[in-house]
């Protein structure tokens, strides 16, 4: 794939996320998509990945903004700078309980694309930033 194409795939990818269009949003994986979380487990195809995006859309309200797409030459890797402006709708396991606090977080996102699709997912945020800023 090229570099073009890949950065216009993973700039869809994030429109579709800000927009709240999972169907298009999903679309843009790979069947076998791998999805490394953040601070937790890695998780294997596109349902489990539907089924993380179920649960986040539920607790959190969130848009990216500030997006930096970087490819690589062939384009075959991508990387993602970004920060997050979310709102905590409903608590989420374990973390502090959701008051509709609002919270503005740096993040980032690593990629491999196969076949014209996103193929695995790595997202890194600082946690205890966002329990700063969910906590205060």
């Amino acid at each position: 794939m090229s570099h073009a194409k890949t950065a216009a795939l993973i700039a869809r990818y994030y429109q579709a996320f800000n927009e709240g269009d999972m169907h298009t949003f999903l679309s843009l994986l790979h069947d076998d998509v791998v999805h490394d979380v953040n601070q937790g487990e890695r998780r294997q195809g596109k349902a489990r990945f539907a089924e993380f995006m179920s649960h986040m859309n539920h607790c959190y309200q969130e848009q990216i903004r500030d997006l930096v797409i970087m490819v690589s030459e062939d384009g075959r890797r991508a990387s993602a700078e970004f920060c997050v402006h979310g709102r905590y709708l409903n608590s989420d396991s374990d973390l502090p309980a959701a008051q509709g606090q609002q919270y503005v977080l740096p993040a980032g996102a690593f990629f491999a694309i196969h076949q014209g699709q996103i193929a695995r997912i790595t997202n890194y945020y600082n946690l205890q930033d966002w329990l700063q800023q969910v906590s205060a």
